[in-house]
């Protein structure tokens, strides 16, 4: 067993999970090399408390996953109700010897659709982590966004004070009624700012259809959730050094109002 993120380490330090030579450890335990380190975490035997909430595999091995997310549920966080906490009722365990509970590698936010990395052994969650910090994991999203739009465009706009960049391709634009035009968009954010796409494509007068935090007033749509979809993923897998190409294919919603692409 291995605790694959400080942030974890900090918790089973905390709840007393780890001994040094015998003696509870703390943050404050001095390491000098030599010592016996023992993490005991007691199993969970209490299955009530498990998230039954089936999920859509697109890809499993010994070392990661990839699941479709659907809209509505969090992504990890204090809910129970949560990406995080669905993962081992879903995944089989990893038969290495660094398994742990499976962790997602990335956000996306509760009404967003699509693909979702996660990593099911402690080194695949470094690595996973350490793709996505070096660039080297191409995201691909498609998004409904309201009003006339330039064909394709780079946006810019810093986003809380930080660079941010968002390339964007419009695929498809039909008449409506309520919005005059409504735009199949795809979507490259080049950095992975908090809510990046959204507040892009709002800073440019296109918000997304059924975006209730940056939509235009009078153009909410509501009941039938945000109408941007996690498309695709691709990296070279950090341990086999295949190339993974995984896509997740656009929801209803979208294809009843463009068709396939």
């Amino acid at each position: 067993m291995s605790v694959p993120t400080k942030s974890a380490l900090k918790k089973v330090l905390k709840k007393k999970y780890v001994e040094v030579d015998g003696a509870i450890a703390t943050t404050a335990t001095y390491i000098i090399g030599g010592e016996r380190i023992t993490l005991s975490i007691p199993n969970e035997t209490d299955s009530s408390k498990k998230l039954i909430f089936p999920l859509n595999v697109l890809f499993e091995d010994e070392h990661l996953a990839i699941l479709h997310k659907p809209a509505g549920i969090l992504v990890s966080g204090n809910s129970f109700k949560t990406m995080a906490d669905a993962l081992p009722q879903n995944l089989k365990p990893s038969a290495l010897i660094d398994t742990t509970k499976p962790q997602p590698v990335h956000r996306l936010d509760y009404a967003t659709t699509g693909v979702l990395l996660t990593g099911k052994t402690g080194s695949a969650i470094r690595k996973l982590n350490q793709l996505f910090q070096d660039k080297k994991v191409q995201k691909v999203y498609y998004a409904v966004t309201i009003g006339e739009m330039p064909p394709h465009g780079k946006i810019t706009t810093p986003i809380d004070n930080k660079i941010a960049e968002s390339h964007f391709e419009v695929i498809q634009s039909v008449a409506s009624e309520k919005y005059a035009t409504l735009n199949l968009v795809k979507l490259d954010p080049k950095t992975g700012r908090r809510h990046q796409l959204r507040k892009h494509l709002a800073s440019i007068s296109n918000p997304i259809l059924g975006d209730q935090t940056y939509g235009r007033e009078g153009f909410i749509l509501k009941g039938k959730g945000l109408y941007l979809h996690a498309y695709s993923l691709e990296f070279i897998h950090p341990f086999t050094e295949e190339k993974i190409s995984i896509k997740d294919d656009l929801p209803e919603r979208f294809t009843k109002i463009f068709g396939s692409i």
